[in-house]
């Protein structure tokens, strides 16, 4: 391998040679380093190929001139923070989405649900057998009010939805404060 102020030299004058030795040099390394981090493969070779780049940045930007340790050391350091920065940052949105995850919805509360179903079939066989009529045609069957009308022999259709509401106002009442 060449010496680290050479390669510095190369990434300062735009050398590709320069920067296609340091990614290859290192990326192995890098890659045996960072397995001990809980990210997928890709995600640290996303990693090392940006810091890479901001390696190859800072020495254009001449922040390099004055480095103390060697370019793997400084290009680990730069990786490490990165890797650190993609944790803190999936931890959070983990923390978020388990947040949104533990608020009960009560319109989703399968137990919820069970009790209201079961609190409206008591409600439902405490009507009358007419209200039960109309009610179950209308709500669990989806007929018309012109077709309950005439199964159930209504002369006037809006003596139906006046027997329908005032029963619907029963199971309501039924079914209140329960």
């Amino acid at each position: 391998m060449e010496k680290d102020s050479v390669l510095l030299d190369g990434l300062r004058n735009g050398s590709d040679r320069a920067i296609i030795r340091i990614y290859d040099a290192y990326k192995t390394d890098f890659i045996r380093f960072a397995v001990r981090y809980p990210l997928a493969s890709e995600e640290l070779l996303d990693i090392y190929q940006d810091a890479v780049i901001v390696l190859w940045e800072r020495a254009q930007q001449g922040r390099l001139d004055a480095l103390k340790s060697s370019i793997k050391t400084y290009l680990f350091g730069v990786g490490k923070y990165m890797i650190l920065n993609r944790l803190k940052k999936t931890a959070k949105q983990q923390v978020l989405t388990d947040d949104v995850a533990e608020i009960p919805d009560p319109l989703y509360d399968e137990t919820l649900h069970h009790d209201r179903v079961a609190l409206l079939r008591e409600g439902f066989q405490q009507l009358g057998d007419q209200c039960r009529k109309v009610l179950r045609l209308f709500y669990y069957e989806g007929k018309k009010l012109d077709e309950i009308q005439a199964q159930l022999g209504y002369t006037n259709k809006d003596v139906l939805k006046s027997q329908k509401s005032r029963c619907l106002k029963q199971l309501k009442e039924l079914t209140k404060g329960k």
